[in-house]
């Protein structure tokens, strides 16, 4: 976190515009009013104050009147009006906002230079499930100036060239990114949402430790499986009841607002106001086990801010390579099929003291990496044509080490065409032909596959169709074809699977008697609307069929299978850690593990014989 990011404030609010947490940090604000008064000299002018909860809950319900809806239009529309956020025509308003502090809709509306003082920004607005969580960074008094600038811009967004613009301002402001983690580090603590990176280890019984104080008691199953991240210990014994303590972290995503829990989560992880450590893990071992003077840092050694707990217990170091497939497969010629791989190690480092460890990564030249970034805790100091050495003081608990994209060498795992034509309004025939793990070999192996036919608005009412190889299901709007099920896998050959059939849904409703209905209604009632949003929505789905707009891709005619996989053995990429070159130092018996694991992503087949969205390539 870095050390130019303070806060102000924060509140939260629920799903009624009221205020049921707010904190505010009177050292940062003292920053605050002293470089404001440095700003304006000594024109006597007073900053701008904080507001209460009162009248941030009335501003905030202002603003969504005014807005339209919590997050706003982001760009300008008919709507706006000037001084608001949609009137500065940037997107990113939908999540960078400004309120008016102690001002009604019309003085809003034609508020002068002195009623300037009374804006509040930036204001992060993140939400999660029922709460709206806002957060007031520390900004430059100029910077604010600036952004009031553009609320009073009569045209229609910046020119371009113009060194004036909302994206340009937010980009000089550093305290604006640690403002967003610490929304999304409240939104986790609120939700109960703290679940780290998996990292999957193996099931042996001469692993010991952790691991079999976890199974104890149920045996060791003869499958690698994913274990949580540990809760340190400042004494051996601690490493028995690390499971336990970290599965009772404390959730209260369906529970009233825990507000100890977030005091005691500022109060380690915000002090002052100045962001320290975000990770719920950390705060919550610190707050059950406390720190012992038993064991301290060793003298020598400075503690690095990422691991102020230090680990006790039997020693182990794990490392998983997670893969996401993402894919896009038109089977047009004009069209070309587009596949790509997010990737990312894990690790898990149960490690006493604060040792280095140092391994190199191969696999560079072969994986055809694209971008790669790397936790704050690590070092590259040296590189290869094939390799790359990577040094790091692994901090507690489970943590992404690395993060890339690659492109996939071996070629896509799931690979042919999906045809759907509709012979009548209400009927429908398709056709599958897939062809799985063409060109891979052992130990590559696919543990499931399934595809799925969606059909968000319309419902299913007779189906007819036998695949070559699977069983196939159907709900009301989706039909599921389980190429691959559980306890069968894939490996060392390839599989080829057809699939036609045919699909019936039940009658549209009249458009012209809805359309009739819809449009009496729409004129009695424009002026009671209060959701311009809604009201849009309404509107557009009355006439588009076969669609929802939670499937941004599914408009119209246009439609989609999506595959859903998993393949183990190894990575996709080609990256991979040899275990056996992973030195750790000071020098420690400590077992190290290895493993891997693909998923499909947003891997999707676009129907060849309809409308598909598709972008140019240069």
């Amino acid at each position: 976190m870095p050390s130019s990011c303070s806060i102000r404030a924060l509140w939260i609010l629920n799903n009624q515009d009221a205020v049921v947490f707010s904190r505010r940090f009177p050292v940062v604000e003292k920053q605050w009013r002293t470089a404001f008064k440095r700003e304006n000299g000594n024109t006597g002018q007073d900053p701008p104050r904080l507001p209460t909860d009162l009248e941030l809950a009335e501003a905030f319900a202002r603003r969504k009147t005014r807005e339209v809806s919590i997050r706003g239009y982001g760009i300008r529309v008919a709507q706006s009006t000037q001084g608001s956020d949609s009137w500065v025509d940037d997107p990113i308003t939908r999540h960078i906002i400004s309120i008016c502090i102690g001002e009604d809709e019309e003085e809003e509306n034609h508020k002068d230079e002195e009623g300037d003082k009374n804006i509040l920004w930036p204001l992060i607005l993140h939400t999660k499930g029922l709460y709206c969580i806002l957060v007031l960074p520390l900004v430059e008094p100029r910077e604010l100036k600036d952004y009031i600038k553009l609320c009073r811009r009569s045209d229609c967004g910046p020119a371009v060239g113009e060194d004036l613009s909302l994206s340009s301002l937010l980009l000089d402001i550093p305290s604006i990114t640690g403002a967003f983690m610490v929304a999304h580090a409240f939104s986790d603590v609120i939700s109960g949402d703290t679940v780290e990176p998996e990292v999957v280890v193996s099931a042996s019984p001469s692993v010991g430790g952790l691991f079999d104080s976890l199974t104890g008691s149920i045996g060791i199953s003869s499958r690698a499986k994913p274990v949580a991240a540990p809760v340190a210990s400042s004494s051996p014994s601690g490493a028995a009841v690390t499971g336990a303590a970290a599965s009772d972290a404390p959730k209260i995503g369906s529970r009233s607002l825990d507000k100890d829990l977030l005091r005691n989560f500022i109060t380690s992880a915000i002090p002052f106001g100045t962001p320290l450590d975000l990770n719920f893990s950390n705060i919550f071992a610190i707050k059950a086990n406390g720190f012992s003077s038993v064991d301290p840092p060793p003298q020598e050694l400075k503690q690095p801010a990422w691991k102020p707990y230090l680990y006790k217990g039997k020693q182990r170091l794990s490392f998983t390579i997670h893969e996401t497939v993402n894919a896009a497969m038109y089977d047009r010629d004009e069209i070309p099929d587009s596949i790509s791989i997010a990737g990312q190690i894990n690790c898990r480092a149960e490690l006493e003291g604060l040792p280095d460890v140092s391994f190199p990564l191969t696999g560079l030249s072969t994986a055809h990496v694209e971008a790669v970034s790397f936790h704050p805790c690590t070092q590259v100091p040296a590189h290869g044509i094939d390799k790359q050495n990577v040094v790091f003081q692994p901090p507690l608990g489970n943590f992404v080490l690395m993060r890339y994209q690659a492109a996939c060498g071996l070629g896509p795992p799931v690979k042919g065409f999906y045809q759907l034509s509709m012979v009548s309004e209400d009927e429908g025939a398709f056709l599958f032909k897939l062809r799985l793990m063409e060109g891979y070999k052992a130990p590559l192996a696919m543990e499931f596959c399934t595809v799925t036919m969606p059909f968000p608005r319309r419902r299913i009412i007779a189906f007819d169709g036998t695949p070559s190889a699977g069983t196939v299901s159907t709900t009301e709007h989706a039909v599921e074809w389980k190429i691959l099920g559980s306890g069968r896998s894939l490996s060392g050959k390839s599989l080829e699977a057809t699939f036609p059939g045919t699909i019936k849904f039940s009658p549209l409703q009249s458009r012209r008697g809805a359309d009739e209905e819809s449009d009496g209604e729409t004129a009695e009632g424009t002026d009671s609307v209060v959701n311009v949003e809604e009201f849009l929505v309404q509107k557009m789905s009355k006439d588009l069929p076969a669609a929802e707009l939670e499937e941004p891709f599914c408009w119209q005619a246009y439609n989609y299978a999506k595959v859903s996989f998993k393949i183990v053995g190894a990575s996709l990429s080609r990256m991979s850690i040899d275990t056996k070159s992973v030195n750790i130092y000071p020098a420690t018996k400590a077992p190290v593990e290895f493993s891997t694991q693909v998923a499909s992503g947003d891997y999707i087949l676009w129907n060849t014989l309809g409308k598909c969205p598709s972008a140019a390539t240069s």
